[in-house]
């Protein structure tokens, strides 16, 4: 957290075997990042050279701001198509009485 490393509720469980000589640990902090703080995740293991280091952008993920983004195009669509329909509405009814009217 804001390049500081956080040891304090880590939970990590025991070695999980894959069943194909592969092991893996799962460790996790549950945390609630403030405005503004960096957040980092840093893997380390010793195939690797250097630790993996992964930042996290609280905003939104990719998949999240695709929904979003789709969604107010969908109700952009439907306002505009609704607009469209009333204004069609109004220019036949209008006409309609206008003949009738006259």
């Amino acid at each position: 957290r804001d390049e500081k490393e956080v040891t304090a509720d880590v939970t990590s469980i025991e070695e999980l075997a894959d069943g194909d000589w592969y092991y893996q640990i799962h460790s996790h902090l549950e945390y609630f990042p403030k405005p503004g703080e960096k957040v980092s995740c840093v893997v380390e293991h010793a195939s690797s050279h250097k630790p993996m280091i992964y930042h996290w952008d609280p905003f939104l993920e990719d998949f999240d701001r695709n929904k979003l983004i789709t969604g107010v195009a969908g109700l952009v669509l439907g306002v505009v198509i609704a607009d469209g329909g009333l204004i069609y509405y109004k220019k036949v009814h209008r006409l309609v009485l206008y003949t009738v009217i006259k």
